[in-house]
């Protein structure tokens, strides 16, 4: 029985009583309440409302006697709930860590192993493409055989997170890609063929990732925090490439090329034991989090119905809708020629050599992790002050296309190395302030169907990375490195004007 279920079980005097008991009786607190009397005092505070004995006035009916009574009740919730917030703050920080920023920094990590596994092909196709003398064409082949995979999972990733869950199809796609990578010496070895198939089925299970993680968070994260907690999972990218980039020229001297892919792969199958034990695709379904918080998240999330049905029509009816995959395929092309093509442009442009240009690619990565982040924090920074959530994407996702746009145009009056790379860094540091404008709008216009709504723009971006990245081959071949980079500041351009017209931040698909 609770405590106070026990205070009003106690039975006001009788009426039938004599005056002489029934002051006894309303003067004499029970044992019980005694035992209250002393718990309040020795916390500290003072109990207005409940006098001592020797200054309790004489009761003229029993309401007085329960108005006693529910004064106590009232103390004694104030007591229990001192208790519970003492209970809080003696307990260990991690017991009392947010649980849906646990699920962010999981989905951070995953994301970091994304790009590593995804990179290392980057800077280990040089010594590849020596040993197996491959041309400029085929080196594009390689590095677009991954999107042929990544692009069959963007909308299937997005359907089956939506009905399924996020946790589990995140989980299955990290396993996928992590094994795919530790085949990928193999099926070089056995040929150009094999090599391809390794890579594309690489691009199945990073194909799941962005669709499976936008829907846990658009389960876990309030709106107020969607642009900080997003920003740092995208950042979580721009480190692996960071990692990877870093790491791979050091292994490939020290153990050879095939080093990268048996390292960073077994990577995964840590990172899917600790998600297998932490991670839920709902905050409904997570038994150890704290009430306050799931509290929180349901009066300042959004509908957590499951999706049994895609309103395939409506979606695609929608101009917003149409700007996101516009735009995911204008920022997307640009953005994977410098993912795949960098370390090449280090190496043959600038003269640097291996170990030079994984190091140099570091450092854009590195802009973008932190700028990614501070844009997060000026975004959400807005929208807590009153600035309309679709006036915040637009300024946003602007920097993030104009911002690489004007670096890029410079590199083709620019001889120095050191002032190439600076503008490189700066090009990819703008463009992280898209993790706050595009990437952001998916749980802005559809929360219920946003892994969907990211599949089908990503789908477009992935057809940027696959005509991008082989096109670069094709152009290098035939012309130089200043037609690459028209290419993409067009699209840039074209971007800008798209997202500006037709893009919102309310939600319009409900």
């Amino acid at each position: 029985m609770s405590s106070r279920a026990l205070l009003f079980s106690f039975s006001p005097p009788s009426p039938s009583s004599s005056p002489k008991s029934r002051t006894r009786t309303n003067h004499s607190p029970s044992p019980f309440l005694s035992h209250l009397l002393s718990r309040r005092k020795q916390t500290g505070k003072v109990w207005a409302d409940v006098k001592s004995e020797k200054h309790l006035p004489e009761p003229s009916s029993k309401y007085q006697d329960l108005s006693l009574h529910k004064k106590v009740a009232r103390a004694l919730d104030i007591d229990e709930d001192v208790e519970d917030e003492e209970t809080s703050s003696s307990s260990p920080w991690w017991e009392v860590f947010p649980k849906r920023w646990v699920i962010v920094i999981l989905c951070f990590s995953a994301f970091l192993l994304c790009n590593m596994d995804r990179v290392n092909m980057s800077i280990a196709i040089l010594p590849m493409s020596a040993e197996y003398n491959w041309n400029p064409t085929t080196v594009g082949l390689v590095q677009s055989s991954f999107f042929w995979g990544y692009l069959l999972t963007q909308i299937a990733g997005g359907i089956w997170a939506d009905t399924v869950g996020g946790k589990q199809v995140l989980g299955f796609g990290v396993v996928w890609w992590s094994i795919a990578t530790i085949l990928t010496p193999v099926a070089a070895k056995l040929g150009l063929p094999f090599l391809l198939v390794a890579r594309a089925f690489m691009g199945v299970g990073e194909g799941v990732a962005m669709p499976a993680m936008n829907n846990i968070l658009s389960k876990w994260v309030p709106v107020a925090e969607r642009s900080r907690s997003l920003a740092l999972v995208y950042s979580g990218m721009y480190l692996g490439s960071v990692t990877g980039l870093a790491f791979s020229p050091f292994l490939i001297h020290q153990y050879g090329w095939p080093s990268v892919f048996y390292s960073f792969g077994s990577l995964g199958t840590v990172w899917f034991c600790i998600w297998l034990s932490k991670a839920h695709s709902s905050p409904l379904d997570d038994p150890e989090m704290r009430p306050e918080e799931k509290k929180l998240i349901a009066t300042n999330g959004l509908s957590k119905d499951p999706v049994k049905e895609i309103p395939w029509r409506l979606i695609l009816s929608k101009p917003p809708v149409w700007a996101l995959i516009v735009c995911h395929f204008c920022h997307n092309w640009g953005t994977f020629i410098l993912l795949t093509w960098m370390p090449t442009y280090y190496n043959q442009v600038l003269k640097f050599n291996l170990t030079e240009s994984g190091l140099f690619c570091v450092l854009p990565w590195l802009t973008m992790a932190i700028s990614a982040n501070f844009g997060g924090w000026i975004a959400d920074t807005l929208v807590t002050r009153g600035v309309s959530v679709t006036t915040v994407r637009k300024i946003m996702q602007t920097v993030g296309f104009l911002g690489p746009a004007f670096f890029l145009t410079q590199l083709s009056h620019i001889n120095s190395p050191v002032v190439a790379v600076l503008c490189m860094t700066c090009s990819q540091g703008t463009d992280a302030f898209s993790q706050s404008g595009l990437y952001s709008n998916h749980q802005d216009i559809a929360p219920r169907y946003s892994g969907i709504l990211l599949g089908l723009s990503n789908t477009a971006g992935v057809l940027a990375g696959v005509l991008g990245t082989a096109a670069t081959g094709y152009i290098l071949q035939h012309g130089s490195w200043d037609d690459v980079f028209k290419v993409s500041v067009g699209l840039y351009l074209v971007g800008t004007v798209v997202w500006n017209l037709f893009s919102t931040g309310e939600k319009i698909i409900d």
